[in-house]
């Protein structure tokens, strides 16, 4: 017997992931109202909308920096978007400056490596996931353009 999905637990799910409500409705619904199992299923679907996207072009963005609170480590970061809408979106800005976190924190030698390294925060994705899981959030296209680290010696 399948859960009857209530407007509360798409609002939940909503909540919980940020998807848009047919997305969490569906989700839902395909995890028979099982929210752990929703969750899931929104982050594939992300990740599968993330895919989509692509071959569209980035050319809005922002960079930001990480500081260390020694202030003898730092990094910059060009994470690129295709909107200023997104680029001033609270949860780009974030993103960005975890990855410039990790960036002062791994030390990667260039974006390649960045991208395949588990992220610090959250040791079960790795950068790339965590790009695409907020590109496929929000419905655009993102990608880390370049970074630079530095340090004192």
């Amino acid at each position: 017997m399948t859960k009857k999905i209530s407007a509360q637990d798409i609002k939940k799910l909503r909540d919980q992931t940020g998807a848009r409500m047919m997305d969490c409705k569906k989700a839902l619904e395909e995890a028979s109202g099982d929210l752990d199992k929703a969750v899931k299923v929104v982050e594939q679907a992300g990740l599968a909308r993330a895919d989509k996207t692509q071959d569209r072009e980035t050319s809005a963005g922002l960079i930001m920096s990480y500081i260390h609170n020694n202030g003898k480590i730092g990094a910059l970061v060009e994470l690129h978007c295709e909107t200023d809408f997104v680029a001033k979106n609270e949860e780009f800005q974030a993103m960005a400056r975890d990855i410039a976190m990790q960036i002062t924190a791994m030390n990667p030698e260039n974006v390649q490596e960045l991208m395949g390294q588990e992220y610090i925060k959250d040791p079960s994705i790795n950068i790339e996931t965590l790009v695409k899981s907020l590109s496929g959030k929000i419905g655009e296209k993102m990608e880390v353009k370049r970074f630079v680290r530095y340090s004192l010696e």
